[in-house]
C-alpha cells in the first residue's frame, strides 16, 4: 500500500518518478493567468489566518461545504470567527474523498507548511494554530514569500481595461531580487457586457474618463478602448484573456453596430440577435487589436454563470454558483478564427473549454488555423475550472496527444486568487510524468527515446510557455 502524498505521489512507474524528479519539479512557474490580488502582491501583504488565505474568495471550497450541510454564514458570512470558518472546512474535508480539493488542500499543507496530518474537525485547531502562527510570524509566508517559496519566476493578473494598474507600476519599481515578475492581462469583458443598458453605460463612462475620449459612437468605444491597450502594453502587458459564455461571430455591418451601441447608451435593452451581433464586432475588434500588438489572445469559454440569483443578488459574482454550460458552438469558433486568418490577423491563441464534451472538436479545430510560423501557435488550454483535477487533465493531454502535438503544450496556470494554488503545478507535471512512464512501461513509447521525453517533460513544465508568451 502507497502512503498518501510521498514523495512519489500519482508516479506509478520508475520513469515517471525518474522525469518529475530529475525533469520537472525543480522548474520554475510561469503562471500566465491567474486572478491573485495585484495590490496584495505589490503590498507584500501578510494574512491574519489561514482562513483568509484558504478560505478567502475560494468558491470551490464554498461549494463544498455547501453541498455538506454547512450554513452560509461559515462561507461568506461576517458573523463567523476565521476558526470557525475553518473548523467547518475541516469537518467537511472527510467528505471530499475522491474530490480534487482533497489532493489539493493536502499537497498545499504539506508543501506550503511541512503538514502531514490528515485535515479533518479532529486536526482542526493543530493546523490552525500552527499555519497562522507562520503567516502571523514568519517573514517568508507572505505574498511574495509563497510566491519565492514555489519557484514562481512570472505571474499573469487578470485586469479591466479601466484599471489604472498603479499596483503593478509600483511593484515593477520597487520589485526585488528573488521576486516574480508581475505582469497584467488584458480582459476587457465588460466592455462588450451590453445586455445590461445601465450597468454597460456606466463602464463606458469610466472608460471615457480614463482613455480621455468622448465616447459617443461606437468608433469612440474602440478608439477609447485602444488606448487603453497600448497603456497596458507599455505597462509589459503581453496577453488578453476573455471569459465568454461562446463564441460570437454573426454578419454585421458598421452601421449596425453604431446603432445597436447608440440604443444601449440610451438605456434600450438590445435583442439576443443585436446582443450576438455587438458581441461578434467587439471580439474581432480585441482581436485585431492583439494581433497588431503581437500579444497572445486566450479564450475561456463554456461557463453558465450566476445560476442562482438569490445568492447572486446576495453574495455577487464568482461566488460558488456557476456551472459547465452546453453552447454548440464550433461553427461560430471556426468562423470567427478564419475571418481572423484570412485577413492575415489571427494572433497567437490559447482556447479553454469548460465542458469536457468539447474537447475532441476543439483539440481539431486547432489544426485548422496552425500556419507553420511558429510551434503551437493555435493552442488548447489547459484543463480549466471544473476541468482542472486528474481525470480532467488526463483527458485533456491524451485527446491532444492523439488529435494535436502534446510535446508543443505550453502547459499549467493556477486560474486562482490564493497564493497557496502553487501545488496545482506540481499536481499537473506529476499526472504529465506519471502518464509518459506509462507510455514506456507499456511499450507504446521507446525507452531508447528517453532523452526527447525528458526534453518534452521540460519544455512543457516551463520552456514552452517561457519561449510561446514572448515575455
Amino acid at each position: 500500500m502507497k502512503p498518501f502524498i510521498d514523495k512519489n505521489f500519482l508516479l506509478q512507474t520508475s520513469t515517471a518518478q525518474h522525469l518529475y524528479h530529475n525533469h520537472a519539479a525543480s522548474l520554475p512557474i510561469i503562471d500566465y493567468h491567474c486572478h491573485l490580488s495585484p495590490q496584495m502582491v505589490a503590498d507584500d501583504h501578510r494574512f491574519r489566518s489561514l482562513t483568509e488565505i484558504w478560505l478567502g474568495g475560494d468558491h470551490y471550497k464554498w461549494r463544498a461545504m455547501r453541498t455538506n450541510g454547512i450554513a452560509e454564514r461559515y462561507c461568506t458570512g461576517s458573523d463567523t470567527s476565521d476558526f470557525e470558518k475553518f473548523e467547518a472546512w475541516a469537518a467537511t474535508m472527510p467528505y471530499c474523498m475522491r474530490n480534487p480539493l482533497y489532493h489539493w488542500s493536502h499537497l498545499e499543507l504539506k508543501t506550503a507548511f511541512g503538514i502531514d496530518t490528515i485535515l479533518k474537525l479532529e486536526t482542526a485547531r493543530e493546523i490552525y494554530d500552527h499555519c497562522t502562527d507562520l503567516l502571523q510570524n514568519n517573514p517568508n509566508y507572505t505574498a511574495r514569500g509563497l510566491m519565492r517559496h514555489y519557484n514562481v519566476e512570472l505571474v499573469c493578473t487578470t485586469d479591466d481595461p479601466v484599471d489604472d494598474l498603479c499596483h503593478h507600476q509600483r511593484y515593477a519599481r520597487e520589485r526585488k531580487d528573488g521576486d516574480p515578475r508581475m505582469i497584467p492581462a488584458w480582459r476587457p469583458d465588460k466592455a462588450m457586457a451590453v445586455d445590461n443598458p445601465q450597468t454597460y453605460k456606466a463602464y463606458v463612462a469610466r472608460l471615457s474618463e480614463v482613455s480621455g475620449i468622448d465616447i459617443s459612437r461606437f468608433a469612440d468605444l474602440v478608439d477609447a478602448l485602444q488606448k487603453r491597450h497600448d497603456f497596458f502594453a507599455a505597462n509589459g502587458c503581453r496577453l488578453s484573456d476573455h471569459g465568454i459564455e461562446e463564441f460570437y461571430a454573426d454578419d454585421y455591418t458598421d452601421a449596425e453596430i453604431d446603432n445597436i451601441f447608440t440604443r444601449v447608451m440610451s438605456g434600450i435593452q438590445p435583442t439576443p440577435a443585436e446582443s450576438r451581433k455587438f458581441k461578434s464586432a467587439m471580439l474581432m475588434a480585441f482581436a485585431e487589436m492583439d494581433h497588431t500588438s503581437d500579444w497572445t489572445q486566450q479564450f475561456h469559454y463554456g461557463a453558465m454563470r450566476d445560476n442562482n440569483t438569490g445568492m447572486f443578488r446576495t453574495l455577487g459574482p464568482d461566488t460558488g454558483f456557476d456551472s459547465i454550460g452546453q453552447f454548440n458552438t464550433a461553427r461560430a469558433m471556426s468562423s470567427f478564427f478564419n475571418r481572423l486568418a484570412t485577413a492575415h490577423r489571427l494572433t497567437r491563441t490559447i482556447i479553454y473549454n469548460l465542458n469536457p464534451a468539447d474537447n475532441a472538436m476543439v483539440a481539431t479545430m486547432l489544426g485548422n488555423f496552425q500556419d507553420g510560423t511558429e510551434p503551437g501557435k493555435i493552442q488548447w488550454g489547459s484543463g480549466w475550472w471544473f476541468m482542472d483535477q486528474k481525470r480532467g487533465m488526463e483527458e485533456q493531454m491524451n485527446t491532444l496527444s492523439v488529435l494535436g502535438l502534446l510535446s508543443r503544450f505550453v502547459g499549467m496556470l493556477t486560474d486562482s486568487r490564493s497564493f497557496l494554488s502553487y501545488p496545482r503545478h506540481e499536481y499537473f507535471r506529476r499526472i504529465l510524468c506519471n502518464i509518459l512512464g506509462n507510455d514506456i512501461a507499456n511499450g507504446e513509447l521507446p525507452e531508447s527515446e528517453l532523452p526527447q521525453l525528458e526534453r518534452m517533460v521540460e519544455d512543457i513544465s516551463y520552456y514552452n510557455a517561457q519561449r510561446y508568451f514572448k515575455f
